[in-house]
């Protein structure tokens, strides 16, 4: 089964921030687990480097639009690399593949009889690239997203009839529930759609700096309508002499953040179904991490360095904390305070110290060899069904919820370690066989939560599952090692602070 999982292309007039290591963290988590079940994984990642944002960027600083991309995308792919991201590919718009494939779909767009040249008037947001609708106005005629003056726009330019798609999508929206995740976001954009769709500008005059029409080379393609088309256009040269559309297009999740939504749930399927193309399975829409009252925004200030927190703790916390401090889908407060407190607390002792222990009691009291025993069954119950868990809550992109299930049984193995107390069976030779069922279920249930934290802790899962002698990723059940192997002692996981 094929499966392919995007983030949102990150747009290359700003600096990689939290928010951005947040989107790429999720769909590489979910990537991650689905090649331990043996699927076929594809990951996109990459930036977004046209329209009018980047080219006044670039003007401010005095530079060309093509240097301003060639350093920001040099910056988010230090940042994915740094997150632990295992994309397939990093997109960029200015590449030349994406570059023709979209003149190809928009071509097919306008044959299929849904362009058309008109006049453009109204309100238009240069930070957003977008043009506002009146319910998306604020106060003194304002974004509600970046609180900033709007600007009053009029130009000729090329129209894409998103009008026509309204019942279509109603449609698809009524035959595939589950499209849009979480459902208030499915709810949002219904209520976008039911409101009534009104036909938006396909292309800009005013600027240079985009993708040409091909059959109007002096205006080029909205910035939306290229970006969007990047999921889809990528797979035809991802690879050298291979086009692997047909392989894994649609998408099984886009994930993307709320301030995207519209484009997302709305324009692109509509433009899909306007070229022919099936449109994508499912999108999943993340909230906001935020600190204080505001979002982390390059617009507004208020960025948490992530690569500061990499620096120090190492990537595998940062990846744990958002997606334990944060319900997934939901806004939520994050701090310094709340990190250190889960490093400390979860990472150092539920589960570094759960591994120190376990390791050096087996070294102990056994020359460093996993007995062979039956499990316990006190610890069979508990970790029963837990791979088809962990693994139906990840199929719904339920990143949040899927850890929280790994970790009652990280708890769980401390307090079972407290119940069965081995260093005081260790004392008593009649206590051998129970010590060694402890002693094994102890180190099963190491090497079962290891295997399934992997996704979210990849490098200090990965020292741990090698000390364990553990030479498979694969997600397997409690009590299939039937022990025997050598184990190692290991240095702390997450050193205390």
């Amino acid at each position: 089964m094929s499966y392919y999982v995007t983030t949102p292309i990150y747009y290359g007039n700003g600096e990689p921030h939290l928010g951005h290591a947040y989107s790429t963290m999720a769909a590489d988590i979910l990537a991650r687990h689905m090649r331990q079940r043996g699927e076929d994984v594809f990951m996109l990642t990459g930036t977004d480097e046209h329209g009018e944002p980047i080219a006044q960027a670039a003007e401010r600083e005095g530079i060309t639009p093509q240097e301003l991309v060639d350093r920001s995308a040099r910056q988010f792919r230090d940042m994915v690399e740094k997150v632990d991201s295992t994309h397939d590919f990093f997109i960029r718009t200015t590449d030349r593949g994406h570059i023709d494939r979209v003149q190809e779909v928009v071509n097919r767009v306008r044959e299929n009889g849904y362009v058309y040249q008109g006049t453009y008037e109204g309100w238009y947001c240069p930070r957003c690239a977008d043009f506002k609708s009146e319910n998306e106005i604020g106060p003194g005629d304002t974004c509600l997203i970046h609180e900033t003056l709007l600007q009053r726009e009029e130009e000729e330019n090329w129209f894409f009839k998103l009008s026509a798609f309204q019942k279509p999508l109603e449609k698809l929206y009524e035959e595939n529930p589950g499209m849009i995740e979480p459902d208030f976001r499915r709810n949002e954009a219904l209520a976008f759609i039911r409101s009534g769709l009104r036909d938006v500008s396909l292309s800009r005059a005013k600027l240079s700096w985009g993708v040409p029409l091909p059959w109007d080379p002096e205006q080029v393609m909205y910035v939306w309508f290229d970006a969007l088309l990047n999921y889809f256009t990528a797979l035809s040269y991802a690879r050298e002499g291979e086009d692997l559309t047909e392989r894994f297009w649609p998408a099984s999740w886009h994930i993307l953040a709320k301030d995207i939504l519209k484009f997302h749930a709305v324009y692109w399927p509509a433009f899909l179904l306007a070229a022919g193309l099936e449109p994508p399975r499912r999108m999943f829409i993340h909230g906001y991490l935020l600190m204080g009252e505001k979002k982390m925004s390059k617009s507004l200030g208020n960025v948490l360095d992530p690569f500061e927190v990499i620096e120090r703790f190492g990537a595998d916390a940062l990846r744990y904390y958002c997606f334990r401090e944060v319900s997934f889908g939901q806004d939520g407060s994050i701090s310094t305070a709340g990190f250190e407190a889960r490093y400390e607390t979860e990472l150092a002792n539920d589960f570094g110290n759960l591994a120190s222990r376990t390791l050096a009691m087996v070294g102990q009291y056994r020359d460093g060899v996993v007995p062979s025993a039956e499990p316990d069954p006190l610890l069979t119950a508990d970790f029963d069904g837990i791979v088809q868990r962990v693994s139906a809550l990840l199929d719904q992109a339920q990143i949040g919820q899927a850890l929280e299930e790994i970790w009652v049984l990280v708890r769980r193995l401390n307090r079972y370690v407290e119940e069965c107390q081995p260093w005081v069976l260790a004392k008593s030779e009649g206590d051998a066989l129970r010590l060694d069922q402890v002693l094994y279920g102890l180190i099963e249930g190491l090497r079962v939560v290891s295997i399934l934290l992997h996704p979210y802790l990849p490098n200090s899962t990965a020292t741990l599952l090698e000390a364990l002698g553990e030479p498979s990723l694969d997600l397997s059940d409690f009590g299939s090692r039937p022990g025997g192997q050598s184990v190692e002692r290991i240095e702390p996981l997450f050193p205390k602070l």
